[in-house]
């Protein structure tokens, strides 16, 4: 035996007994590997170094579970100072796969895996690995047995890195029509990392609200339709006699006096004017007696049966309430 000589690479066990395929710089000295070692180990037919300090310990190319676990491994805080909120997660195109959309590539297929860190992280993008950092992160969930951002951020990060408008508008639609979340989720999302100023990533923002729009006035026919509700007038505009128009509702019970908004808004630059007009209008409408019901696409989605309640409470409440003023209602 002599220097040329590779030494043989002894197997490591992890926390659950089974071998370990991948390790840190720090977490194979704690195991008394000290740095000569390994290199000796990284000889060709032995471990190898995926991205810097992060090894793994198995010869043969990585599989996309080593690649993805080999990015957290590098983005891993380490040192004595606790992490303050979640440390490192799974983003971008790479999450969007975790989370099985079928408008992302296969993991296979990806030549980089985005790692979402704190703001205040010391570190580097390398190799395979984009480094995005958040100046507040969210709360990761767990697929696969990895930390991965949820759809909205992982859809924001995936989107700041693509130049093709048929890319994103995919995207965005498979996020909303999926049901993955709603669409102000990822405007808020888009809007924070300031991608609403791209040209392609507002005409995709624009049918994205407008099939979020569509699935809401969906569920809203569905709303009245399963907990028997009678049927209201759909998509009117409401006047003054001979006076001004009042503005839009998507329901109105004429009898009753009761609307239903679909709060279907997102953050743009131009939100907080179109808020002061929104409240202005339910304002004027309650002055002249009619009962606005204000429904969010969350509400419809994550809990139909409660907000059928509060419609059917506000119909029945009509008889209780001083008859309201005489409008027009025309067609929308």
């Amino acid at each position: 035996m002599n220097h040329n000589t590779p030494i043989t690479p002894r197997p490591l066990s992890s926390r659950t007994g089974q071998t370990q395929r991948l390790a840190s710089a720090d977490q194979l000295r704690a195991q008394g590997i000290p740095a000569a070692e390994v290199a000796a180990h990284c000889r060709p037919g032995g471990w190898q170094q995926l991205l810097p300090s992060v090894f793994l310990l198995q010869p043969g190319p990585p599989t996309s579970e080593d690649r993805l676990k080999a990015a957290l491994l590098y983005a891993r805080r380490t040192g004595a100072v606790p992490p303050q909120g979640p440390d490192a997660m799974i983003t971008g195109l790479a999450a969007l796969s975790l989370h099985r959309f079928s408008s992302a590539p296969a993991l296979t297929a990806l030549d980089r895996i985005d790692v979402l860190v704190p703001r205040t992280r010391r570190l580097r993008s390398t190799g395979w690995v984009r480094v995005v950092r958040a100046p507040e992160s969210p709360e990761p969930v767990e697929l696969t047995g990895l930390p991965v951002a949820p759809v909205a951020r992982a859809v924001a990060d995936a989107v700041s890195g693509l130049a093709d408008a048929e890319a994103v508008r995919r995207l965005l639609t498979e996020a909303v029509r999926g049901g993955h979340c709603e669409p102000g989720a990822v405007v808020r999302e888009l809007s924070r990392a300031r991608l609403l100023s791209r040209p392609h990533v507002v005409d995709a923002v624009d049918s994205l609200l407008a099939e979020g729009r569509s699935l809401s006035e969906q569920r809203l026919y569905e709303m009245v339709r399963e907990f028997a509700l009678p049927d209201p007038l759909w998509n009117v505009d409401l006047r003054l006699p001979g006076g001004p128009h009042l503005g839009g509702v998507d329901a109105y019970w004429p009898d009753q006096a009761v609307a239903v908004e679909l709060d279907t808004r997102a953050p743009r630059q131009d939100d907080d004017e179109l808020w002061t007009e929104c409240t202005r209008k339910r304002e004027h409408l309650e002055r002249l007696g009619i009962t606005v019901v204000h429904l969010t696409p969350r509400k419809l989605r994550e809990a139909m049966d409660q907000q059928a309640t509060v419609v059917r409470t506000a119909l029945m409440a009509a008889t209780d309430r001083q008859p309201a003023a005489y409008v027009v209602v025309l067609p929308r």
